[in-house]
């Protein structure tokens, strides 16, 4: 990856994290082109980074998170905003290294179906170069987002110990 491509996701995941209540954000540090950052009015802390960038149409900017909520007792939540807006009744892919799995979801989101797959992605993701989530959209077209995995483990254990005194 390019000075330049690095840049541009590090400033593109600083602006998803920036989104509404910017003064709310924590930024916890940036591990390539992932991102983790803490909101401690919520209380909440998540690891962050944007798809790979594509030239096809895009209905949403993509994304994808790992959050901990200390008060749900929550930790290591994946979620994804797609690209593209789903198909009724689509299924949804995620490849994450060689492990494929099944996701639930609709409209423009996706997520795990279970916690045992939640435990899944995010091991996988520790030791995955890449993973990429597939599935058809509301035209019936394939799509598929991509997302570059160097610096994700990082950034989920910065996001983890964030929120390990919040309450």
């Amino acid at each position: 990856m390019t000075f330049l491509r690095i840049l541009s996701a590090t400033a593109a995941i600083t602006c998803l994290a920036l989104a509404p209540s910017a003064q709310a954000r924590e930024s916890l540090g940036l591990y390539g082109t992932w991102g983790a950052f803490r909101d401690p009015l919520v209380p909440r802390c998540y690891a962050i980074a944007k798809a790979e960038p594509s030239a096809k149409r895009r209905d949403y900017e993509p994304y994808a998170a790992i959050g901990t909520w200390p008060r749900r007792g929550a930790r290591g939540q994946v979620h994804f905003r797609l690209s593209r807006k789903l198909a009724q009744n689509a299924v949804i892919t995620l490849r994450v290294g060689d492990r494929r799995l099944q996701l639930t979801g609709g409209g423009g989101d996706a997520w795990p179906r279970s916690d045992a797959d939640n435990a899944a992605i995010t091991a996988a993701m520790r030791s995955a170069r890449s993973m990429t989530i597939g599935s058809r959209d509301n035209r019936g077209l394939p799509f598929g987002d991509t997302y570059v995995l160097p610096g994700a483990a990082s950034a989920m254990d910065a996001a983890l110990i964030g929120c390990a005194r919040l309450r």
